[in-house]
């Protein structure tokens, strides 16, 4: 039987759980990740679920609290549906931090952001062909939470990047960024010229989600904030217009939800409703944008970070 669930990283419990969105019954499917998951993509054609790994946490955060790291150690597993078959494919030490992980199955490609190593990045779905595509500090930089890249969403229609660098906690340096899939020619990484600064002053920015669901509405961007109240710890969305412009604008920006704690994860099958993870509360939210529905699905201990909807075995 294949039930549609949410697949839940949790932090501090070292697993990956399905969470019913129905009735918010929980279950299992990864006990004891070695290391501090974060990112998690679902590739239902073959039958796999990815995640990023943050690496060995900081010894002096504290519970509920999202460590801080400056080694690199981060890597990328994977697992079949039910939970199996688990190995790494991108080794640990291959970058820093690894945050939201998104994927363009099409293509092959995993894309994901590393955030003390400042970057964002790319590989194949064996975790082959390892490549950064952007650089956004270096050095010493990683000090400054202003260069740290966090969240990241794809467009594949009209071939761009989206990610957002959340700045210090609570700071309102928050700020999200559009770049071309495609380096422009000559440029590298850390010299690219297209990258575009869409949305400034966030509170602090955190995972992202494209949604072209109504294709009247253009291409909207939604994106949590574990900032400062009151438009931190929120469900955002911004419409951008038009979205394959050189120079794109938001034309529209609305709070979709509030009273989160520590919105991280973000997971949406239709662009209606809206799953949210919270990092300190431990919750996972459901936010219906057209009826104005907001429920807690679950309660589960603190440190929830990434999401994602998914056919699973029952």
């Amino acid at each position: 039987m294949i039930v549609q669930e949410l697949v839940v990283l949790s932090m501090l419990a070292r697993q990956i759980v399905a969470v019913s969105p129905k009735d918010g019954t929980v279950r299992v499917l990864v006990n004891g990740t070695a290391e501090t998951p974060d990112g998690i993509v679902v590739d239902p054609a073959r039958g796999h679920i990815y995640w990023t790994n943050m690496g060995t946490p900081d010894p002096g955060a504290q519970p509920g609290q999202e460590p801080t790291f400056f080694t690199r150690n981060g890597s990328i597993e994977r697992v079949d549906l039910d939970g199996s078959n688990r190995r790494t494919i991108v080794p640990r030490s291959t970058f820093t931090t690894g945050k939201q992980l998104t994927a363009d199955f099409d293509a092959g490609h995993l894309y994901w952001c590393d955030r003390e190593g400042m970057r964002v990045m790319r590989c194949d779905l064996d975790g082959s062909h390892v490549e950064t595509l952007v650089i956004a500090g270096q050095g010493e930089d990683a000090r400054d939470p202003r260069h740290h890249c966090v969240g990241i969403a794809i467009d594949t229609v009209c071939r761009n990047l989206y990610w957002t660098q959340k700045g210090a906690p609570k700071s309102g340096q928050g700020r999200i960024f559009r770049a071309s899939l495609d380096m422009p020619p000559g440029r590298t990484a850390e010299d690219r010229d297209d990258i575009i600064m869409l949305l400034a002053g966030l509170p602090e920015p955190i995972d992202l989600h494209l949604d072209r669901s109504d294709p009247n509405a253009g291409l909207r961007l939604v994106w949590t904030d574990r900032g400062a109240e009151p438009d931190g710890n929120t469900l955002n969305r911004a419409v951008l217009s038009p979205a394959a412009a050189a120079s794109p604008e938001i034309q529209a920006y609305e709070i979709l939800a509030r009273g989160f704690t520590e919105a991280i994860g973000l997971a949406s099958g239709d662009g209606i409703t809206f799953y949210v993870t919270s990092l300190r509360g431990g919750t996972v939210r459901a936010t219906n944008v057209v009826t104005g529905e907001d429920r807690t699905i679950v309660a589960l201990p603190p440190g929830l970070t990434g999401i994602a909807l998914a056919d699973l075995p029952g």
